[in-house]
């Protein structure tokens, strides 16, 4: 997975004080990496863009543009980051191509699935069928 975008981003934290805590990301073509500090490198998270619902820009708020992903199963995950980082709206367009991709597999793949197969040669149907076709000259 080559990445696309690779930084810092604050996350809002689940617990009941809700703080924000400065996660270390990379986004790729496939979806967005957390992180955590180095000391705890087996608890990356990632979320991919396949159980990815929308990017959803909240505020913009003095320095901070402030941002929410909405997953499928409908859990919320809150970001903040400085405004010319540009994060919701990178990961907004990875996630929009993503669904493009995504969309194009499934029309090549039904396109696939209805095409008729070869027909043989056809036997006119004045002739029986155990008559051997003569190829025109």
């Amino acid at each position: 997975m080559k990445p696309v975008k690779e930084g810092v981003l604050e996350k809002r934290s689940d617990g009941l004080l809700q703080l924000w805590k400065k996660k270390r990301c990379i986004l790729t073509e496939e979806g967005l990496l957390l992180i955590p500090p180095k000391q705890q490198q087996e608890l990356i998270k990632e979320l991919p863009f396949s159980t990815m619902k929308t990017v959803d820009c909240v505020e913009r708020k003095g320095k901070y543009v402030y941002f929410t992903v909405v997953m499928a199963e409908g859990k919320e995950i809150d970001f903040r980051c400085p405004q010319e980082q540009g994060w919701n709206a990178e990961i907004t367009l990875q996630l929009v191509q993503y669904k493009n991709r995504q969309a194009i597999l499934a029309v090549k793949s039904t396109r696939q699935k209805h095409k008729s197969p070869p027909q043989p040669d056809r036997i006119p149907p004045n002739l029986p069928p155990n008559l051997p076709m003569i190829s025109p000259r």
